[in-house]
């Protein structure tokens, strides 16, 4: 038997919990650790449009499209609803690149690896790039909603961003956001 209270609670502490995401310079870090451009381009393309795993390893070349003349990518996400992510210009150009020189037809998919593949290769570089936190591909997704968050202040596109169903999930970044400036805040604080 279900208990709804129990299921509203936990999920209401979910939302409290500060999330797990990576820097700037850890992506740089990362990228710099990469000895295959498929995994930087991999790695660049979980950061900047905080995809899913299984979204990015089903991308192919004709999912991408233009939106009011700027890039973004027509994605099948989860409990296969359709949305459009915004895709940023370099990373479009060095996606279309990799396609050309690696002979990849507009229907296949850019990353042919699994993801338990995808996994492997996130701790391999994490290591080889000297960072010093458990890399995995949603750590990655909470990261660009972090960034985009941060930067637009708008959790509402957001939540279409990512492909949440309700704004509880989208909540958490603001949480995080939230908790860090208040520390900030706090340890301004001097006494004397």
């Amino acid at each position: 038997m279900r208990n709804v209270l129990v299921e509203r609670k936990t999920a209401l502490n979910r939302v409290n919990m500060p999330v797990r995401y990576l820097t700037e310079e850890d992506i740089q870090q990362l990228e710099k650790g990469c000895k295959r451009e498929r995994d930087r381009l991999l790695i660049l393309l979980l950061y900047q449009t905080g995809l899913r795993i299984s979204e990015a390893l089903a991308l192919t070349p004709v999912s991408i499209q233009n939106f009011e003349g700027r890039p973004a990518m027509e994605i099948i996400g989860k409990g296969r609803k359709l949305r459009l992510v915004a895709l940023p210009i370099n990373l479009k150009e060095k996606l279309e690149s990799y396609a050309y020189r690696a002979g990849i037809e507009p229907k296949q998919r850019f990353f042919k690896i699994n993801r338990s593949r995808a996994w492997q290769i996130l701790n391999e570089v994490s290591k080889t790039a000297g960072v010093g936190k458990k890399v995995f591909p949603h750590l990655l997704r909470h990261s660009d909603a972090i960034i985009r968050l941060r930067k637009t202040g708008n959790p509402k596109a957001l939540q279409y961003h990512l492909g949440h169903n309700t704004p509880a999930m989208t909540l958490r970044y603001l949480s995080t956001l939230t908790q860090e400036d208040a520390l900030r805040v706090q340890q301004e604080v001097e006494f004397r």
